[in-house]
């Protein structure tokens, strides 16, 4: 299978940081990759931990960043959540919903154990039409800039380990061991059906 039919894609709550970092480095490997949130609203650290900046998923990056220029400035920059919007904006125009997306893919990375639930009970809920496996894999990654490309750089790994392999299914296991040893990461992963 080569990067450019293994359908990817990369799951996070809000559609930002570690799903938008993957997103990215996939992209330049030459993948076929899109990116999602499963939140009910884009969430952005605010000017207090109990204070967050909430958009709704059609607000797109440019008009985030629009208004968080006017909000604080400063603020804004210095928490890194300008330069992630600019990297997003230069990726697509907005945050999508995976609830909302009907495209098959291979394989949904996720990033929590939380998102992987959510994912996999929606891929469940829905009417099984081709029955084509879906392979969902979560790759836990804290929410930091520097997590994000760690886990984005495993993702990577681990797309670029399946797209080698002809049988997924049976290829899983000694690919994840693989991985495993390398970075100490365990993966959850069940394969659901379109």
């Amino acid at each position: 299978m080569s990067s450019s039919t293994l359908r990817v894609a990369v799951v996070c709550m809000s559609n930002m940081n570690r799903s938008m970092e993957a997103h990215s480095i996939l992209k330049k490997k030459g993948f076929n990759v899109r990116s999602f949130g499963v939140g009910s609203h884009v969430t952005l650290p605010g000017l207090a931990p109990n204070l967050p900046v909430v958009y709704d998923f059609s607000t797109t990056y440019e008009q985030m960043c629009k208004d968080l220029l006017c909000k604080n400035r400063m603020h804004h920059k210095s928490n890194g959540v300008l330069q992630i919007l600019g990297r997003n904006e230069r990726i697509k125009s907005g945050p999508e919903r995976f609830q909302e997306c009907r495209d098959p893919f291979d394989a949904i990375f996720t990033c929590t154990e939380r998102v992987y639930k959510v994912v996999v009970k929606d891929l469940c809920a829905r009417e099984q039409k081709t029955w084509q496996p879906v392979y969902v894999i979560n790759v836990e990654i804290e929410d930091t800039l520097e997590a994000a490309t760690l886990g984005a750089l495993i993702i990577c790994e681990l797309c670029q380990g399946l797209q080698q392999e002809d049988d997924m299914q049976s290829s899983l296991p000694k690919l994840f061991q693989a991985v495993k040893k390398k970075t100490g990461k365990s993966f959850l992963h069940t394969i659901c059906f379109y």
